[in-house]
């Protein structure tokens, strides 16, 4: 029990138990990508992949504490940022944050998992060619200058929030920050040295893969379950919401895979399962069972032709298609958030239901998020590159970034 002037604020045991569970399984998504994306690259940039992902949970996790937190959500300066109140947790502690039922800390903690596994969807995009030194300066830029802002704006009391924009679990503030940042960081980068074409590179690791999506899976019930930040209805609710999702998604990205090549890829089940949690994520606690399935279903196949679009083009090199599985994957969740959303399940109506304009509202918000991630993203990496290379020499990714970057070889 804590309190705040003359009210009393509760500490729920449930709610604290459930969030507490919650954070241990997002905290398990960003090396479960780790071992997803590794399983995608060729075996001399494994363990590289892996690493990444690692550090960026550890840097992140220092930026979030330090300051970032603070940006997000310490009150709010028009709108635009939190203020600097909370830098280094200055008074967060047991006390419950505004009318929620667990411990600010808890939530500080909570909340730093999605800020970590963020930037560590990014190294998809420019996967096996990057510095580790510029990953660094990139991903402790990225956290306080786009991620921070963007969480504020829909989550902390900022203008978009304000406006009635809706998110979950993370679709704008999340995959669609890292999705349009990835497509900007493959642009910026360029292509991976020797492949003029995508099915040129194989997977090392296809076990690794279905690990990792597993994984994911298994802990996404915690990143979208425990948005609720309650052991409610609502929790239930978004938990079942996020496996049937996933369930549809998997099976219409093996459907058009087997009608495409003539077999079921087993990445490919994989990947769809990974699309489908995307694209429940915005929606999860706003739409029933019936629009999780329809959500599913529908992103198997739209970001299976986008990742098919991509490649056939070849305009850019998104090693591991980031932008087709988190960037308009959930732009689709959004779009239908502000479709399917419904006041039976969490208080607000969407379009199928009566009320149009919160669809306009998450279009604005999609364009407004995309917008700032892409051009935020691209000056970032072109003002790094003034400091330090971005990319390793060709003999470094010749040699891979294993061997090259950390010295050491996956399969020794």
């Amino acid at each position: 029990m804590a309190e705040q002037g003359d009210e009393i604020l509760l500490i729920d045991s449930g709610a604290v138990a459930w969030v507490l569970t919650s954070t241990a399984l997002v905290m398990i998504m960003t090396p479960a990508l780790g071992f997803f994306y590794g399983g995608l690259v060729r075996r001399k940039n494994l363990i590289s992949t892996i690493v990444q992902t690692m550090t960026i949970f550890a840097v992140v996790s220092l930026v979030w504490a330090l300051w970032g937190y603070s940006e997000a959500f310490a009150p709010s300066v028009g709108g635009v940022i939190g203020n600097l109140s909370k830098v280094g947790l200055m008074g967060v502690g047991a006390s419950p944050l505004g009318s929620q039922p667990i411990p600010e800390l808890l939530y500080f903690a909570f909340q730093l998992k999605f800020a970590a596994i963020t930037p560590a969807l990014i190294i998809g995009a420019f996967a096996e060619r990057i510095r580790f030194k510029a990953l660094l300066l990139f991903t402790m830029a990225w956290a306080t200058l786009i991620y921070a802002p963007i969480a504020h704006w829909v989550w902390g009391g900022g203008w978009l929030q304000s406006m009635g924009v809706v998110d979950f679990a993370g679709g704008l503030v999340v995959h669609i920050s890292a999705g349009v940042s990835a497509l900007a960081a493959a642009i910026v980068i360029g292509r991976r040295k020797g492949v003029s074409k995508p099915e040129e590179v194989r997977p090392n690791n296809v076990p690794f893969v279905i690990l990792g999506a597993a994984i994911l899976w298994f802990g996404w019930f915690g990143f979208n379950g425990g948005s609720a930040l309650a052991a409610n209805e609502l929790a239930v609710q978004a938990l079942v919401n996020t496996n049937m999702a996933a369930a549809a998604a998997a099976v219409t990205w093996m459907l058009v895979d087997w009608s495409r090549k003539g077999k079921p890829s087993a990445v490919g089940i994989s990947v769809g399962a990974v699309c489908g949690l995307v694209a429940i994520t915005p929606a999860a606690g706003y739409v029933n069972t019936t629009a999780a399935i329809v959500i599913g279903l529908v992103v198997g196949v739209s970001s299976n032709l986008v990742a098919n679009l991509r490649a056939s083009r070849n305009i850019f090199d998104d090693s591991l298609d980031v932008f087709a599985c988190h960037g308009a994957g959930s732009m689709w969740g959004v779009i239908a958030t502000g479709i399917f959303a419904s006041s039976a399940i969490n208080g607000v109506d969407g379009a199928l239901y009566g009320n149009p304009s919160l669809l306009g509202i998450e279009l604005f918000a999609i364009a407004v998020v995309s917008a700032f991630a892409f051009l935020g993203s691209f000056v970032l990496l072109k003002a790094i590159g003034v400091f330090t290379p971005i990319r390793v020499t060709p003999e470094d990714e010749e040699l891979g970034l294993d061997e090259s970057q950390h010295g050491e070889d996956a399969y020794s």
